[in-house]
């Protein structure tokens, strides 16, 4: 069986890697021939555990290639999945104009039936668009050629993304015909060995269910948020609350832990996406606008912390900052906490020096040389007046103490995870401040 990836991002690159592992044969496109000459090499454009040694291994046994045409690639594929960016617009909406191109040039050169599958995460009614671009191309060099139109939107958590993949806890296909439906079951066959389903619905429920999904994530977040913000004022303990709330079966223990924020490539652009989508149709998702208000107001109340210790002018003072990617195993950075929590310190007249295991390149990238950037989380520390944990990374939550109060200057911690033990902490002699604490 063969298939073609369009796009070799987050998903389309860690998509095909997956279905080549269990025999399928996988072309991988991009127009960015950089790219692609790295990917030949073994160069990995993003960080993910474990996509490296699979790439290498399934490039080397001749079931995973790379290309840059996408005329020649879909020659003889079963089924063909849109993997392309679809960036944000300054309104919220979702900017469809790779997604359409590539469907365009699907349309002007394919020479037998295709599934045309959108894995990129796109608004309700896109496959439609999808398919009248296709459609029209094939018009336009007066082809009868058939083909549907699919959608398969991804459920991939940076960091575990090849586990989520080839164990899947579910996975949503949106289909018009039966044709379609036997490829797609065939194609993802080989990764239902654990029991879960395949869910095949109707094309715009499938849209939708992307966004309902990372929506209602994103929600329990800011909503764990907004209670450790009460809980201090009202002198609980969020750990506590947590725990209580976690225990009940309707509400369970993930994504009920407060900190600093979301952040990453898809709860923001989805929530502000839907958000979209919703006025564009004339309603109000009037849940979605608060757990965005809340997640931006989240993002500064570790530099409120700050000011509350040190008073609002910081100049004179450096702060070590330990994690910068979003979340831990990833160097994404967008919408990463940390870079609003450094600008916000740059502003007060402050010096950053920070440290994060993978993702210093990235960081770079939108912070440039306003920080310095440390070999180790130690090294950030040495005449720092306090440390500022903002990322869990797992190197981060068993330091050495002893070594961390001779670098620091005052034994000072705000910790933007509750990584550490309020109680330890104290004991230790440290001043420490944590999220939804009493």
């Amino acid at each position: 069986m063969k298939i073609t990836i369009v796009g070799t991002g987050y998903v389309g690159l860690v998509t095909g890697t997956c279905f080549s592992e269990v025999g399928i044969d996988v072309t991988c496109v991009d127009i960015d021939q950089k790219k692609i000459e790295g990917l030949r090499k073994g160069i990995m454009p993003i960080y993910e555990p474990g996509l490296e040694t699979m790439v290498l291994k399934n490039v080397e046994k001749g079931r995973l290639n790379f290309s840059t045409s996408l005329s020649e690639s879909i020659k003889g594929s079963e089924a063909v999945f849109i993997a392309v960016g679809t960036p944000p617009g300054e309104d919220g909406s979702a900017d469809l104009k790779y997604v359409l191109a590539v469907a365009k040039e699907v349309g002007a050169h394919m020479d037998d039936y295709l599934v045309v599958v959108t894995k990129s995460t796109v608004p309700v009614g896109t496959a439609e668009k999808v398919k009248n671009t296709v459609t029209k191309a094939l018009k336009d060099r007066n082809s009868d050629l058939s083909f549907d139109a699919a959608s398969n939107p991804e459920f991939l958590k940076e960091g575990a993304a090849i586990q989520d993949f080839l164990k899947p806890d579910r996975i949503v296909v949106g289909v018009e015909t039966e044709r379609a439906q036997k490829i797609m079951e065939k194609l993802y066959k080989p990764f239902l060995l654990n029991g879960h389903p395949t869910i095949f619905m109707d094309v715009p429920s499938a849209e939708m269910t992307k966004y309902a999904a990372n929506s209602m994530l994103a929600t329990k977040i800011s909503f764990m948020n907004d209670i450790a913000n009460l809980c201090e004022i009202m002198g609980a303990d969020v750990n506590m609350v947590r725990k209580g709330i976690g225990s009940d079966s309707r509400i369970g223990t993930k994504f009920i832990y407060p900190g600093v924020g979301y952040g990453g490539s898809c709860f923001p652009k989805d929530v502000k996406a839907l958000i979209k989508t919703a006025e564009d149709n004339g309603y109000q998702m009037r849940v979605l606008k608060s757990v965005e208000d809340v997640n931006n107001d989240q993002k500064s109340v570790l530099v409120n912390k700050v000011k509350k210790h040190f008073g609002n002018h910081l100049s004179g003072m450096t702060f070590a900052v330990w994690g910068l990617s979003f979340k831990p195993k990833t160097d994404d950075m967008r919408e990463a906490p940390s870079v609003v929590i450094i600008n916000q310190l740059l502003a007060l007249g402050a010096q950053v020096k920070a440290f994060d295991p993978v993702a210093m390149e990235e960081a770079h990238r939108d912070l440039g040389d306003s920080i310095t950037y440390t070999k180790d989380e130690y090294e950030a520390l040495v005449d720092a007046d306090a440390l500022l944990l903002v990322t869990e990374w797992p190197e981060f939550r068993i330091p050495n103490f002893t070594v961390v109060s001779k670098l620091l200057k005052n034994k000072v911690i705000f910790d933007g995870r509750n990584v550490y033990d309020q109680d330890e902490m104290n004991d230790l002699g440290y001043t420490y401040y944590g999220i939804g604490l009493n």
